[in-house]
């Protein structure tokens, strides 16, 4: 029986190595996508015999393997829905088709959304504006029954096994000591008075045990609304960016009162659904302030995993050095500011390459899709996989998603990261679930094209990448 070993390049291009007993018999295929062409065929692969003076860029280790993969995808928002609905019906459905789809699309397994309003929601909201309502009487999805629900819904025609984890960016504006969705004032984007402001490190939630009991009691029935919609929600991340002070909803909260939360109200009201909670999402480098929470022998027995994004980036190591066993998550690639060009796919790469090399189980992107501006309702340009011209119904398919797509289409959940070596660092690399490929991403940041140099046991495979290209390939195996 013939096996395959999949590539995935970056700029570099990617070469396998066999499993132990193993030999390579051909390469199959390679995709490559560059700024001058995107997902083309390309031949012209050499398979040789290593000898002692051939250069090696970098060796791949099969039986090195390292964590397991969950899944990739990114994040459903309001502003989103509104791009994909002014299209029409049969472009829709093609742009679905594109994100989820298991044959032809970037199979995307995991996906994230919002409790409540984010800052790429129309405009702000929460579940339960009814202030004083402790018993959470007259909590409501009725809103996300417009924008959110339907797109998660059209995603499940196409992917019906698709996992769904949700994050609050801010409660209910009464929950919070400023009674306002915001932390930062700013008259160009909110009503926030100045002297309402808050500060990073200092809970703006409202820290009263009535309080709390209602805002755990508002996660459960959060995820039983959407159990009954048919979205079953498998993890909540307690609070987005739990230290940072935005003008568009935000809630801060010092580690010590997430430990409260978390431990006597939130999760044994979550064991009540069988959702997992996880300590995310954190964007601050501080190894102390996520251990003050993994390290407390109550709230501790709640977390099943860590979402980290920006400058999260900065204790993800830590964090998975002291609790290798804990699950951990890149839960927000970095958004860019509108540019959507191939800098910005390259740069991505280099996110995905640190969480990936530092225990990493999922990547998410951000705005799958936005409109032509890539705005925010909060003044912020960001960049996404697909931007949409409302006026003339354009759609167009930005370079990260060609990322995404040669990542998340070769690595399934529950394939293995696992360990290469070499001079060229800039690679990843996967082991498939069946143990029939390998998946390598390569990215090659310079301007000319570059011969590459792959070590797979006693063979080397040799090609020539185009610049600043992705590469995807498939090796056999028998």
């Amino acid at each position: 029986m013939r096996r395959q070993i999949t590539f995935l390049a970056i700029g570099f291009f990617c070469l396998p190595i066999l499993l132990r007993g193993q030999a390579i018999t051909s390469v199959s295929s390679w995709i490559s996508s560059s700024p001058e062409k995107t997902w083309e065929k390309r031949s012209n692969v050499k398979l040789t015999t290593v000898n002692t003076k051939d250069i090696v860029d970098f060796e791949v280790f099969p039986a090195s393997l390292e964590q397991k993969i969950d899944g990739f995808g990114g994040c459903f928002n309001e502003l989103g829905w509104d791009a994909l609905n002014a299209i029409k019906p049969e472009q829709r459905v093609q742009v679905l088709k594109d994100l989820f789809d298991q044959a032809t699309g970037c199979k995307f397994s995991i996906c994230r959304m919002p409790i409540g309003a984010n800052d790429y929601s129309v405009d702000w909201y929460s579940l339960n504006e009814t202030k004083g309502d402790f018993e959470m009487k007259n909590f409501s999805i009725s809103r996300d029954k417009q924008r959110l629900i339907p797109y998660i819904k059209a995603a499940q025609k196409y992917r019906p096994d698709l996992k769904v984890w949700a994050s609050p960016w801010c409660p209910p504006s009464w929950l919070k000591v400023n009674n306002h969705y915001a932390c930062t004032s700013d008259a160009k984007f909110n009503d926030l008075p100045k002297e309402s402001q808050g500060i990073e490190m200092t809970t703006q939630f409202r820290m009263e045990p009535e309080y709390l009991k209602a805002y755990a009691l508002y996660f459960r029935k959060f995820i039983e609304a959407y159990r009954m919609e048919g979205i079953p929600i498998f993890a909540v991340h307690v609070q987005n960016e739990m230290n940072s002070c935005q003008v568009f909803p935000s809630c801060v909260w010092r580690p010590e009162d997430l430990n409260t939360f978390i431990g006597k109200y939130l999760g044994p009201e979550l064991k009540k659904t069988n959702a997992e909670l996880w300590l995310g999402t954190v964007e601050r480098p501080q190894f102390e302030r996520v251990n003050i929470m993994l390290s407390d022998p109550i709230s501790s027995k709640y977390i099943k995993g860590v979402g980290f994004q920006w400058a999260g980036k900065g204790a993800i190591a830590a964090i998975h050095q002291a609790y290798p066993s804990l699950k951990l998550m890149q839960s927000e690639t970095e958004c860019g500011n509108g540019s959507n060009d191939w800098t910005a796919a390259e740069y991505t790469f280099g996110l995905m390459k640190h969480y990936l090399n530092n225990g990493a189980n999922a990547y998410m992107y951000w705005n799958m899709v936005l409109d032509e501006t890539g705005k925010s309702q909060w003044g912020w340009k960001q960049n996404s996989m697909i931007s949409i011209t409302k006026s003339t119904g354009v759609v167009v398919y930005n370079p990260e998603f060609y990322l995404m797509k040669q990542l998340s289409r070769s690595v399934l959940p529950l394939s293995h990261k696992i360990k290469s070596s070499g001079s060229y660092e800039r690679n990843i690399c996967f082991l498939s679930p069946d143990r029939k490929k390998l998946i390598v991403l390569i990215n090659n940041i310079e301007n000319t094209n570059k011969d590459i140099h792959v070590k797979i046991a006693d063979q080397l495979l040799v090609a020539t990448l185009k610049p600043h290209s992705i590469n995807t390939f498939e090796v056999g195996l028998k």
